[in-house]
């Protein structure tokens, strides 16, 4: 007989670039920090990439020659989807905790001491 566990947890995200002046947010060419918080206080962070920003990150590299000219890219905690709004962000850390594997993407983070 098998038998699941089906386990809730409420969780909270904040996505930096909401906090953008308008205009800077551009869903298919940008990235952004995730906080997602758990209920008992855990928090855990995550930098969004889109696939597009990846690219325009190489060509800046390569004309201001950080990254050896953008010949390489490096982001702790990095996640790579093909548009950065809500609802994806919502959708990735919904399968990513679904699937167990969101403790191995994301970091976690201390809480504020407030």
């Amino acid at each position: 007989m098998l038998s699941f566990i089906l386990v809730v947890q409420n969780y909270e995200i904040w996505i930096e670039a909401e906090q953008w002046a308008p205009g800077e947010w551009v869903p298919g060419d940008c990235n952004s920090d995730v906080f997602v918080t758990f209920e008992n206080g855990e928090r855990w962070v995550a930098t969004f990439f889109t696939y597009q920003n990846i690219s325009s990150l190489a060509k800046k590299n390569q004309s201001t020659g950080e990254c050896l000219g953008g010949k390489y890219f490096w982001a702790t905690d990095m996640i790579l989807v093909d548009e950065l709004t809500r609802e994806r962000i919502e959708e990735v850390v919904s399968d990513l905790i679904a699937a167990a594997d969101f403790k191995t993407v994301f970091g976690k983070r201390e809480t504020s001491r407030e």
